[in-house]
């Protein structure tokens, strides 16, 4: 049976708010506001979060979410994970642009050295449950560490 939720994020900019024109507030009922700008490289304010960072970040967190939910199911106890995630943005002379490619460097440590290799196969698992990779249209690699405490 499907299943639907509904998210709501509001986009808010007062000219003459932010020192930066480009920086403004996405406000989530019930939780602490976040300052958002421009990359740095889109002359946005540089010690703010920006739209980019946030993607990666939502991808990232997705992917741990969903990984932790197929070791539990394979009684895989998880004791530290890591990602470096990183992206290449294409922009194209029109000033339009995209995310080309996304690379998710893992190092997961478990408690079973012996489970290191099905722990490694859930990532896959995991990539094909995640929320946000299922909704771009860009690739994602996963390069994973395992390792056994």
């Amino acid at each position: 049976m499907k299943k639907e939720f509904f998210f709501e994020v509001q986009t808010q900019w007062k000219k003459g708010q932010f020192r930066n024109h480009k920086t403004h507030t996405s406000i989530i009922e019930g939780k602490k506001d976040i300052i958002v700008s421009a990359a740095r490289e889109f002359k946005g304010d540089k010690n703010e979060h920006n739209p980019e960072d946030l993607l990666l970040s939502a991808l990232s967190s997705c992917h741990m979410m969903s990984y932790f939910y197929v070791c539990q199911q394979h009684g895989i106890d998880v004791l530290e994970y890591t990602d470096k995630v990183s992206g290449t943005l294409l922009l194209n002379e029109d000033a339009s642009g995209a995310f080309q490619k996304v690379i998710l460097n893992l190092e997961v440590l478990i408690l079973d050295a012996q489970q290191i290799d099905i722990a490694t196969k859930l990532h896959e698992e995991a990539h094909q449950l995640c929320f946000i990779a299922n909704s771009v249209n860009f690739a994602i690699d996963i390069k994973p560490i395992v390792k056994g405490s």
